[in-house]
């Protein structure tokens, strides 16, 4: 390759980036607005947030759908073009199950056998089941959107990570609604519902993101 034709290709590459980033920005800033929408007028903040900011489990709730949020979108982006380093984003998953991982350790410590069974099971299992899914939609469609405006070559996991990250973004919303707010909790529902997100997602990605 000549010199020339070598710096129009890293011209073309980095044009294809600035676009794919401006297409990933207006879709997040969309796909936030859509979710806040539904949320709100759905759902609402639980009445005793100023309260529940005082106690761990709340606001850890947000530590770990924020990370898994920002690790996803990140996997997302990777798998936008040929060539995107999907394997080293993927590793990044780690740090939110890590997290997760060790909030359900320190809770098994801590709490007594007995607890363990009406902390998972809380009092909201089925709205969370229903409220992510719902709120991640708007936030999926932005994301497909976005990524079409790439050239993703794994369509399926493409569209799986971008239902990640639409139901991460769905899941920090509702967590301000949640009032269980313990690890297990959060650990088993929040994670099905996340679960059918990135099913859509991964159902969808062939047949919007075929090129």
């Amino acid at each position: 390759m000549r010199t020339e034709e070598f710096i129009r290709a890293l011209a073309a590459d980095r044009a294809v980036e600035i676009r794919l980033g401006l297409a990933f920005a207006l879709a997040l800033a969309a796909g936030a607005v859509i979710a806040a929408t539904v949320f709100l007028s759905e759902l609402g903040v639980r009445p005793d947030v100023l309260a529940a900011l005082h106690t761990v489990r709340f606001p850890f709730k947000f530590v770990v759908t924020i990370a898994l949020f920002a690790t996803s979108l990140r996997l997302a982006l990777a798998l936008a073009r040929p060539g995107g380093n999907a394997a080293a984003a993927a590793r990044l998953l780690a740090v939110p199950a890590l997290l997760i991982g060790g909030a359900l350790v320190i809770e098994l410590t801590v709490l007594p056998e007995a607890a363990w069974g009406p902390r998972l099971i809380g009092t909201n299992a089925k709205v969370c089941l229903a409220a992510i899914p719902v709120i991640a939609v708007g936030p999926l469609v932005a994301l497909l959107l976005a990524l079409r405006s790439g050239a993703p070559t794994a369509p399926a996991r493409a569209g799986a990570s971008a239902g990640l990250a639409a139901a991460a973004l769905a899941a920090t919303f509702y967590a301000a609604h949640c009032t269980d707010d313990s690890p297990l909790f959060v650990a088993t529902w929040y994670s099905l519902a996340i679960a059918l997100v990135v099913a859509v997602g991964a159902v969808l990605g062939p047949r919007v993101l075929r090129w």
